[in-house]
């Protein structure tokens, strides 16, 4: 009874087109040239897939197993950033979770980001694309297959260019992002780094959690675990875990 109830949930989350649609391509892996459209009742617009990718893995998480489901809707945020967008399947939940915020997806791989940019452009200024890595300072970024990873598409990290290395890109620091909206407070900042979590939360000023209301995060270890528990608790959050994602609070009264 629960395994039928769980492909009755997705099938309600696909509707029946989406969710044949998606075992056909899960199963047989077959497709017509370079990707194939996945639907989902969630979202207006169908979501592109590149074949033999990780895409539709990631798709999975997020739309048939519901993995943000917890995210509460907040039609009055104005501000949401997600760093870590991959293929932007995380970046059109957010879009359509809250419907009057300006979403900013930062994703560091030159195919994540292509992808990333095909999947959101239908809704045009609302979404803010940026080719970056998520880092405490500036610096030259060089894109790795991270070591907490696969080596796969959904596994992409960073790492500071070393001396006479060509940088692939920029970094972008949570405070150099906020400086580019002036008065605005994060509504919820989303983090899937790759393990790049620990450096983001043990190094450098933490002041700027103080204009962050709520956070999502894929945690990948325990020394990221340490590191940022210990930054968020110390700037007010109160935190838990549940399926895989950990979610921060800012306390009420805490700024």
């Amino acid at each position: 009874m629960k395994k039928q109830n769980k492909y009755l949930a997705r099938l309600e989350r696909l509707g029946l087109p989406g969710f044949l649609r998606y075992l056909f391509y899960k199963k047989l892996g077959l497709a017509f040239g370079d990707g194939f459209f996945l639907h989902t009742k969630r979202v207006e617009h169908p979501l592109y897939c590149r074949k033999g990718s990780t895409d539709i893995d990631v798709f999975k998480h997020i739309y048939v197993v519901d993995e943000y489901q917890k995210i509460e809707a907040d039609d009055d945020a104005e501000l949401v950033v997600d760093c870590g967008a991959n293929a932007g399947f995380s970046t059109v939940f957010l879009l359509n979770r809250f419907p009057s915020a300006k979403v900013v997806a930062i994703e560091p791989d030159g195919g994540n980001f292509a992808t990333l940019l095909r999947n959101t452009h239908s809704y045009g200024e609302r979404c803010v694309t940026m080719k970056a890595g998520v880092w405490p300072k500036s610096c030259g970024l060089v894109v790795v297959d991270s070591e907490v990873g696969d080596g796969r598409e959904w596994a992409r990290g960073v790492r500071p260019a070393r001396e006479g290395e060509i940088p692939d890109i920029e970094a972008l620091s949570i405070p150099a992002l906020l400086k580019q909206f002036p008065g605005k407070r994060i509504s919820l900042l989303k983090i899937d780094i790759e393990g790049t979590e620990e450096v983001l939360f043990s190094e450098g000023e933490m002041a700027w959690l103080e204009s962050v209301d709520r956070i999502v995060i894929e945690l990948h270890g325990k020394a990221c675990e340490k590191a940022y528990l210990e930054a968020v608790t110390k700037a007010g959050f109160e935190s838990h875990e549940e399926g895989g994602l950990t979610f921060s609070r800012r306390k009420s009264g805490v700024r």
